[in-house]
């Protein structure tokens, strides 16, 4: 499903050149649930961003689905993005003035959907974190772990073939941060693949393969269930 090869993100820097990822090789396949860990600079941020097709690599090849991405014009990749990934972020970028269901609602609306599609399958995807009784709150009438839940239920709203979740529980308590947790293995034990970066070793132990990134490069490790 995802298979990257040789892949470098440089930046200049002054003068000089800062070396983010290095000849990274990493395959994951449909349904896998992969834990991407390291410290702050480590690189794992900037694999993601170009797993989501936020960035592009200075060199190496990128195929998702079959599809090199590298070489696709920016409106395919745009396309890809928002029918095929799914992004959680720590902070949940939830719009303030809309309520849960209008949040969800999004991703839909940019891509045409039509209205009364919209208001379906948005309840069906609150209904699926378990926040459908909380569809006409605002997120300021929402906990941390409900804003979470929504974010999640925006990301997979579109049928995406991967979710890629960055620190997604970095800014919860434990139990809300287990709440979520729980939210997406359930999604991943139903198929969808799970690509989750965290700078937390027991997230992390809850995978079934975790990377570990050091300079840009990463090494893989068995996971295992908290």
């Amino acid at each position: 499903m995802i298979e990257l090869q040789g892949v470098w993100r440089t930046y200049p820097v002054g003068e000089g050149v800062v070396h983010a990822l290095r000849d990274v090789s990493l395959s994951i396949t449909p349904g896998e649930h992969v834990a991407l860990i390291g410290p702050s600079g480590s690189g794992k941020s900037t694999l993601l961003h170009i797993l989501g097709c936020l960035d592009r690599p200075s060199q190496g090849r990128y195929c998702f689905e079959g599809r090199d991405v590298v070489a696709l014009p920016e409106a395919e990749r745009s396309l890809l993005r928002r029918t095929r990934i799914g992004f959680v972020f720590q902070f949940f970028h939830l719009l303030p003035r809309l309520t849960a269901q209008g949040n969800v609602e999004l991703p839909m609306l940019f891509s045409g959907v039509p209205r009364k599609e919209r208001k379906a399958r948005a309840a069906q995807a609150l209904a699926s974190v378990g926040l459908l009784p909380r569809a006409a709150h605002r997120p300021d009438q929402l906990s941390g772990g409900e804003r979470q839940r929504v974010a999640i239920a925006r990301a997979v709203v579109m049928n995406p073939a991967v979710v890629l979740a960055d620190e997604p529980t970095g800014n919860l308590d434990r139990a809300s941060a287990q709440e979520v947790m729980g939210v997406l293995e359930a999604m991943n034990r139903q198929g969808l693949t799970l690509v989750v970066v965290t700078h937390d070793p027991l997230l992390a132990a809850r995978a079934r393969r975790v990377v570990h990134l050091a300079d840009g490069r990463p090494s893989d490790a068995p996971g295992g269930e908290a």
